[in-house]
C-alpha cells in the first residue's frame, strides 16, 4: 500500500488524522462552521448531563464513608470488618453487571441508562431504612447492579457522538470532574443534611441516604425523557446535525457504517480482550485501588489526623461537639475533591493539544507515588493531609485518561461496548482491594495501604511505559506493511469486523500521534 495511506498508527492518543474511506469520500462538510456550532451544542448539552449522572453515581456509591462518619456502624451494630464485606459485596456486583449491561445499553438504548439512575436511585433511599448487617449486604449488592453500568454507558454513547481527538477532553471534563464535584459536593451536602432536624425513625446518618437517593431518583425519571440516543435518532439534533454527527464519525472510520451498528457475536466480544485492553485495565485496577480507597476512606483518615477528640465532655455538650467535630471532617474532604477537579481538566487539555496519553499517565502516577512516600514517610498530619491532594490529583487524571485510551482503541462497536465496560468493570477490582488494604486494624496511620497502593503505582508507570513501547512498534510495522495481509481475501462486511484489526486503523495508544486505525 502507498505509505501515505499507512500514516495513521495506533495512536498513542487521539489524533486529527483523516483516515481515508475505504467504500465513500470524506464529506466535504467536515471542519466548516456547522461543524464547530455542532461541537459546542454537543459540549453544551451532553457535558453538564453526563457530569451529574456521574455525580449522582459517585455519591450514591460514596455516601456510606460520610454515613460511616456520622455513627451508622454504631446503630447498625456493625463489627470492625463489617463495612469492608459490605464494600466487597458492592464491588463484586458492580464488576459482574458492567459487560451485560453495556451490551444491553447497545441494544436497548439510552433508556437503559434512564432505568440505572433510577434503579441506584431507589436503592440508596432504601439505605436511610436498614437496620441490621443484612439489610446492609443486600442493599450494596443491589446498588452495585445498577451503578456497575453507569460510566460504561455514559463511555459509550458519549464515544458515539465524538471524534477520537476530541474524546479525551470530554472524558476528562465529566469522568475526572465528577468524582471531584461529587467528593466536594457529597462532603458538603453530608455535613449540611446532618445539621437538619430528624424526620422521624430518619435521623443522623439516615437523612444522608434519604435525601440524596430522592435527589438521583427524581433525576433519573427525568433522564427517561431529556437522555440523548444515538446520533441518528437523537432528539437533541435535527436532521442537518444528525447527518453531520454521523458524517464526524465516520470520517475517523476505515469502513463507513453511517452510524449502524454490527451484530454482537461471542468472538468480538473475546476479541475486545486485547494487549491494549487488559494494559489498560490492570492499571485501572491499581489506580483504582487509589482512587476508591481514599474516596471511602479519606473520611475516616482526616478524622484519625484531627485533633477531634472530645471524649472528656459529658452531656449534651458532648453531643455538640461531636456533631461539630463529625461536620469538621466532612468539610475537610472538600479541597483535595476541588484540587482534584480543577488538575484533570488541565491535564485533559494538555493530553488534547499535545495528542498523547502516555506522558499524562506517567507524570500522574508519578505525583501519586510521590503522595504515597509522603504518607509513608511522615506522620506529620500536614503533609499527610498534603499527601491526600497529590495522590487525588494524580488518580483523577489518570482514570480517565486511561479509559480514554482504551476507548479509543476498541473498534468496531460491540467491541467499544465491550472495552467501555470491561475497564472499569474489571477495573472495579481495585476499589475490592483498597476495602482491605486500608482496614481497620491498620488505623490511624494506614501503612500498609499507602505501602500497598505506592507499590502499585509504581508499577503503573512500568506498564504504561511497556504499553506505549509496543504501540510505537505496532505502529511502524503497520508503516511497512506488515499487517496488510489481513485485506486478503475480505467482504465489505468482513473488513467492517476487522476493527482494530485493520492494517489502516488509526489507534489511539500513548506515544505519538498515529495509530491502528480505528476500525
Amino acid at each position: 500500500m502507498e505509505s501515505s495511506v499507512r500514516e495513521e498508527k495506533f495512536l498513542d492518543v487521539a489524533s486529527d488524522t483523516k483516515v481515508p474511506a475505504i467504500d465513500s469520500p470524506q464529506p466535504p462538510s467536515l471542519n466548516s462552521d456547522a461543524e464547530r456550532r455542532l461541537l459546542r451544542k454537543l459540549d453544551w448539552i451532553l457535558l453538564p448531563l453526563f457530569t451529574a449522572i456521574y455525580c449522582c453515581n459517585f455519591i450514591d456509591r460514596t455516601s456510606i464513608g460520610n454515613a460511616r462518619v456520622a455513627g451508622m456502624e454504631t446503630d447498625l451494630k456493625m463489627k470492625p470488618f463489617d463495612l469492608n464485606i459490605a464494600l466487597t459485596v458492592f464491588y463484586i456486583c458492580y464488576c459482574s453487571a458492567d459487560i451485560p449491561s453495556n451490551l444491553a445499553l447497545k441494544h436497548f438504548g439510552s433508556v437503559w441508562l434512564a432505568f440505572l439512575v433510577i434503579g441506584f436511585g431507589i436503592v440508596t433511599l432504601l439505605s436511610a431504612f436498614l437496620r441490621d448487617m443484612t439489610g446492609l449486604l443486600v442493599n450494596r449488592a443491589f446498588l452495585g447492579f445498577c451503578e456497575g453500568g453507569t460510566l460504561s454507558a455514559l463511555m459509550y454513547i458519549i464515544s458515539r457522538y465524538y471524534r477520537r481527538h476530541e474524546l479525551v477532553l470530554r472524558v476528562g471534563i465529566f469522568f475526572g470532574v465528577s468524582p471531584s464535584l461529587a467528593g466536594a459536593f457529597g462532603g458538603l451536602l453530608a455535613s449540611g443534611l446532618l445539621k437538619l432536624p430528624d424526620m422521624g425513625i430518619v435521623a443522623s446518618w439516615r437523612k444522608i441516604f434519604l435525601i440524596e437517593g430522592l435527589i438521583t431518583l427524581i433525576f433519573g425519571l427525568l433522564l427517561l425523557v431529556i437522555c440523548p440516543e444515538d446520533p441518528n435518532k437523537s432528539r437533541i439534533l435535527n436532521e442537518e446535525e444528525r447527518a453531520l454527527a454521523i458524517a464526524r464519525i465516520d470520517a475517523d472510520q476505515v469502513v463507513k457504517t453511517q452510524g449502524q451498528k454490527e451484530r454482537t457475536t461471542v468472538r468480538l466480544v473475546l476479541r475486545s480482550f486485547n494487549f491494549i485492553t487488559m494494559s489498560c485495565t490492570v492499571c485501572y485496577i491499581m489506580l483504582n485501588m487509589s482512587f476508591q480507597g481514599l474516596s471511602l476512606f479519606m473520611p475516616t483518615v482526616i478524622r484519625s489526623l484531627s485533633k477531634t477528640g472530645r471524649a472528656s465532655t459529658s452531656g449534651n455538650r458532648a453531643y455538640s461537639l461531636i456533631l461539630q467535630g463529625t461536620v469538621e471532617v466532612q468539610l475537610r474532604t472538600v479541597p483535595p475533591y476541588v484540587a482534584s477537579g480543577t488538575w484533570v481538566v488541565i491535564n485533559a487539555y494538555i493530553s488534547a493539544r499535545i495528542k498523547k496519553r502516555f506522558i499524562p499517565l506517567l507524570c500522574n502516577t508519578m505525583l501519586m507515588a510521590v503522595g504515597y512516600i509522603l504518607s509513608v514517610a511522615t506522620k506529620n498530619p500536614h503533609a499527610r493531609y498534603a499527601a491526600c491532594f497529590l495522590t487525588m490529583m494524580g488518580a483523577s487524571v489518570c482514570g480517565p485518561v486511561l479509559l480514554t485510551w482504551g476507548t479509543d482503541n476498541a473498534a468496531p462497536d460491540t467491541m467499544k461496548a465491550v472495552v467501555t465496560a470491561a475497564i472499569p468493570g474489571f477495573g472495579a477490582v481495585g476499589a475490592i482491594l483498597a476495602v482491605w488494604t486500608y482496614s481497620p486494624t491498620d488505623a490511624p496511620d494506614y501503612r500498609k495501604g499507602n505501602l500497598a497502593n505506592l507499590s502499585s503505582t509504581s508499577a503503573v508507570c512500568v506498564i504504561v511505559s511497556i504499553t506505549a513501547a509496543y504501540i510505537h512498534w505496532e505502529n511502524k510495522k503497520r508503516e511497512r506493511g506488515g499487517r496488510d495481509y489481513r485485506l486478503a481475501g475480505k467482504t465489505g462486511e468482513e473488513l467492517l469486523k476487522l476493527g482494530y484489526k485493520h492494517p489502516q486503523y488509526s489507534s489511539l495508544l500513548g506515544t505519538h500521534g498515529s495509530a491502528i486505525r480505528e476500525n
